[in-house]
C-alpha cells in the first residue's frame, strides 16, 4: 500500500504524534516554500456533522496540475467517523462535489452533480455504509441548491428555468443578442417528491436565493429578491416565511442593506439572521432575532451596542440561546446569547486556539461540532468541538507541510497620522537577522469590506510565506474601512476613497521603516480588487513610498468605474453615499489616472478581460496614461476570467510574473526607467514545452 493511501486510514491522534514528533528532526534541512509548493497545497474545504454526530463529510480542494484542462481546482469528498477517527475516501479523482448534505436519518449523503448522460445537474445520494452514488431527482433544468425536508422524503431545490427551444434555435442562427440587464430569469423554488419522482413549483415572480425548512418540516424561510441581479443580491435581499404546499410568502425581515446567513430556532418560532445594521453599513455586522409567529413584531438587535467587531453568522443552541460567530481584528470568536437577558458567554477563541476557525456545524443534539480552520503555519484542516473543550484536530492534509521552514507571523499594531491605532500581520523573513533591513512588499486586501485574521494568508495573488522564503518582509494591513473592528471603524472609509483608508497603510509602510525592519528604497505593493485600487495609488499619488506595485483587478478611475461595475447600488449606498452628479470633481481627484504623469513607480496591471465587477477598462486607462506618460508599465489580460483568476493557467501565470515583478525591481535592484522583467515566463509553468 502507498504511504498516501495509509494516512487515509490511519487514526488522527496517531497521524498528529508523528507529524509532531518528526517537526524537531526535519526542521534542520527544511527548505522554504516555494511557488510550486503553494499551488500544490491541499485544504478542507467543507465540513458537515451527521445528525446523530458520529460522522463527519468534509470535502477536500485538490489544485489542478499545470496541464490538467484548465479549470477550477477540483473538490474531493471524505467521511470520517468521530468515534475512531477513520477516514474514508468516497468520491475522489478529477471530481468536484459540493452542495453536501446529509439525510436526516444519517444514513445517507446528498450533493450535486452531474453524471454519466444528465442533461443538467441533479441531487445524487451516497450510503453512509458505502456503495455506489444513485441519483435521486429527475427534473429538467441545473439545480443550484437543494435542502431535504425533515421527513427526508422530499426536497427543496432551486432552478433558473433552462432556455427554451426558441432560445436554443435563435442562439443557433446568431441571433443570440444581449439586451444587458434585461435577459434574466428568476431562480425559482421547487418542492420535489422523492418517492413519486414529481415536482412543483413554487415561486414564479421572485428570486429565491437560499431556504431551509424548519425541524418541524411545516414552513420553510427562504432568502429572496426582486430581480436576479447581482447587484440586488447584495443590497436588496429579505428573508420570507414560505408556504411549502401553496407557494404562499410573507416578508419577515424589514433589513437594509445587506443580508448574511439565517437559521430557525429549533421550535420554529424565531428566526435568527446576520445582517448590515443599515444601508450605508459595508458589510454584514450585527445578530437579530425576531418572531415568526407574531407578524407584527419587530427584530431585536442582539449586538453589543458600540460592539468593536463583525458578526459572520449565526445559529441556535436551544429556543432560548443564540451562537454567533464574530470576527475581532485580527481573531475570531464563538460566542452564546441568552435571549431572555441579552448576557453573552465567549465560547470560543481563535486567540487561546491558535486556529481561525469558521463557522460551525453541529449535530442534532447540538453536542458534536465541527469546523474547517488554518493557522498561520496550515491551510484548512478538518477540527473538532465539544462545548467546554478545546478544538481538536482531524486532518493533516499536507504533511509535506512540515518539512518548510516559514517565516513567522506576528500581529503588530501602530498609530496612523490622527492617533488612530491600526493592526495588521507581518511575516518575517526567513532566517530574519535582527538589525538587518530587508525589502518589504506590502499586500492589500480587497473589498474594503474585508479583513485579514491572523491564520493562513498565503494563496496564489497574497504569496506572503513563498516572498518570506526569499527574503522579504511582508506586510498585511487591516486599514480603516475593513470589517473586524466594528462599524464605527469601518464606515470611516464612507464617502472618502484611498483617503485616511490608503494613509493608514502608508502610514505603516512608514513605521517598518522608522523600526528599522524595512528597507526604504525597496518597497512594493500589491492587492486586487479595491487592493488593487490602492496599488495603483501607490504607484501615482503615494509614488515615492513604492517602487514597484502590483495591480490585480483594480480601480484606476472612480468616475468610468461606477459607470461600468455591475454593483453600481452597493457602490453607492454603502461606499460613495452620494450619486456621481454630486462628486464628479472629487471622484476625479480620488481616481490614480489624475496622478499617472507622475509616477516613480513600475506598476504591472494585470486581470480577467471578462470582470464584470471592475471592468477591464480600468486596467486599460491606467495602462495608457502611464504609457502616455513615457512610465514602465505593462498589461496582463486572461481570456474568460472575471474578478479574480478561478482556472489553474492564470493563477500560475500571476504567482511566477508577480514574484518576478518583486525580484527585478527590490531584490536585483533594476532602475525603474530601464527594461522590465522577461515577458515570457513559460518555462516556469511546470508544463512539458515542445523544442
Amino acid at each position: 500500500m502507498k504511504s498516501k493511501s495509509l494516512f487515509r486510514f490511519l487514526s488522527p491522534v496517531v497521524l498528529i504524534l508523528i507529524f509532531f514528533l518528526t517537526a524537531s528532526l526535519r526542521a534542520q534541512s527544511a527548505q522554504t516554500l516555494s511557488p510550486k509548493d503553494l499551488l500544490a497545497l491541499k485544504m478542507v474545504s467543507g465540513a458537515t456533522v451527521s445528525p446523530d454526530g458520529k460522522y463527519v463529510a468534509y470535502t477536500v480542494r485538490v489544485p489542478r496540475q499545470p496541464d490538467d484542462k484548465p479549470g477550477s481546482a477540483y473538490n474531493e469528498l471524505y467521511v470520517m467517523s468521530l468515534k475512531d477517527g477513520v477516514v474514508r475516501p468516497f468520491i475522489t479523482g478529477k471530481v468536484q462535489v459540493y452542495g453536501v448534505q446529509w439525510r436526516p436519518d444519517s444514513r445517507a449523503i446528498g450533493f450535486l452533480d452531474k453524471r454519466g448522460d444528465d442533461e443538467f445537474r441533479q441531487v445524487y445520494e451516497i450510503p453512509v455504509d458505502g456503495g455506489e452514488a444513485r441519483r435521486v431527482t429527475d427534473v429538467n433544468a441545473n439545480i443550484s441548491k437543494y435542502v431535504w425536508h425533515p421527513s427526508g422524503k422530499k426536497i427543496a431545490y432551486s432552478a433558473v428555468e433552462p432556455p427554451s427551444k426558441k432560445d436554443k434555435f435563435l442562439k443557433k442562427k446568431g441571433y443570440d443578442f444581449i439586451f444587458y440587464e434585461e435577459e434574466w430569469k428568476h431562480i425559482n423554488l421547487y418542492l420535489y417528491d422523492l418517492e413519486s419522482k414529481t415536482g412543483k413549483q413554487l415561486t414564479h415572480d421572485i428570486t429565491v436565493l437560499d431556504f431551509k425548512f424548519d425541524n418541524q418540516g411545516k414552513q420553510l424561510i427562504a432568502r429572496m429578491t426582486e430581480k436576479n441581479l447581482i447587484d440586488y443580491h447584495y443590497m436588496f435581499t429579505y428573508l420570507y416565511l414560505l408556504n411549502p404546499e401553496t407557494g404562499e410568502y410573507t416578508k419577515v425581515s424589514k433589513n437594509k442593506g445587506k443580508l448574511g446567513n439565517f437559521a430557525v430556532s429549533p421550535d420554529g418560532k424565531r428566526l435568527a439572521y446576520s445582517a448590515a445594521l443599515d444601508e450605508h453599513d459595508n458589510a454584514v455586522s450585527q445578530a437579530y432575532v425576531v418572531s415568526l409567529t407574531d407578524p407584527q413584531s419587530e427584530a431585536v438587535n442582539l449586538t453589543p451596542d458600540k460592539y468593536r467587531g463583525h458578526v459572520v453568522w449565526v445559529g441556535w443552541k436551544n429556543n432560548k440561546t443564540l451562537l454567533y460567530r464574530a470576527a475581532e481584528g485580527v481573531e475570531n470568536v464563538l460566542y452564546q446569547i441568552d435571549l431572555k437577558s441579552k448576557k453573552r458567554k465567549k465560547l470560543l477563541d481563535s486567540k487561546e486556539e491558535k486556529v481561525i476557525f469558521g463557522s460551525p456545524s453541529f449535530s442534532k443534539n447540538r453536542k458534536t461540532y465541527v469546523f474547517t480552520a488554518n493557522s498561520p503555519d496550515f491551510p484548512g484542516e478538518l477540527f473538532s468541538w465539544r462545548p467546554g473543550k478545546h478544538l481538536k484536530r482531524l486532518t493533516i492534509t499536507n504533511p509535506w507541510l512540515n518539512d518548510r521552514r516559514l517565516g513567522a507571523q506576528k500581529v503588530i499594531r501602530y498609530q496612523a497620522r490622527d492617533g488612530l491605532t491600526v493592526e495588521g500581520l507581518l511575516i518575517y523573513p526567513v532566517d530574519y537577522q535582527k538589525g538587518k533591513k530587508y525589502p518589504l512588499v506590502v499586500l492589500v486586501h480587497g473589498g474594503p469590506e474585508s479583513h485579514y485574521s491572523n491564520g493562513w494568508v498565503s494563496r496564489y495573488s497574497t504569496p506572503g510565506q513563498v516572498l518570506a522564503g526569499r527574503g522579504y518582509f511582508v506586510f498585511y494591513p487591516n486599514y480603516r474601512a475593513s470589517t473586524g473592528y466594528g462599524v464605527d471603524f469601518a464606515r470611516q472609509g464612507f464617502g472618502d476613497p484611498a483617503g485616511k483608508e490608503f494613509d493608514d497603510i502608508a502610514d505603516g509602510i512608514k513605521f517598518l521603516i522608522d523600526e528599522g525592519l524595512a528597507d526604504a528604497e525597496r518597497v512594493g505593493l500589491g492587492g486586487g480588487s479595491y487592493g488593487g485600487y490602492a496599488a495603483a495609488w501607490f504607484a501615482t499619488y503615494y509614488t515615492k513610498l513604492v517602487k514597484a506595485s502590483c495591480m490585480f483587478v483594480g480601480i484606476s478611475d472612480m468616475i468610468s468605474k461606477k459607470g461600468t461595475t455591475d454593483i453600481p447600488y452597493e457602490e453607492m449606498l454603502a461606499h460613495a453615499g452620494k450619486p456621481i452628479e454630486e462628486t464628479w470633481e472629487f471622484s476625479l481627484q480620488r481616481s490614480p489616472i489624475y496622478y499617472a504623469h507622475q509616477s516613480q513607480t513600475a506598476l504591472l496591471i494585470y486581470g480577467g478581460a471578462a470582470d464584470p465587477r471592475v471592468h477591464p477598462s480600468q486596467s486599460l486607462e491606467l495602462y495608457r496614461r502611464f504609457k502616455m506618460n513615457d512610465k514602465t508599465v505593462r498589461l496582463v489580460q486572461y481570456p474568460g476570467e472575471g474578478h479574480g483568476n478561478r482556472r489553474q493557467p492564470g493563477q500560475i501565470d500571476v504567482l511566477y510574473r508577480v514574484l518576478d515583478w518583486y525580484d527585478w525591481y527590490l531584490k536585483e535592484d533594476h532602475p525603474v526607467k530601464g527594461p522590465m522583467p522577461p515577458l515570457d515566463i513559460s518555462e516556469k509553468y511546470g508544463l512539458p514545452l515542445p523544442e
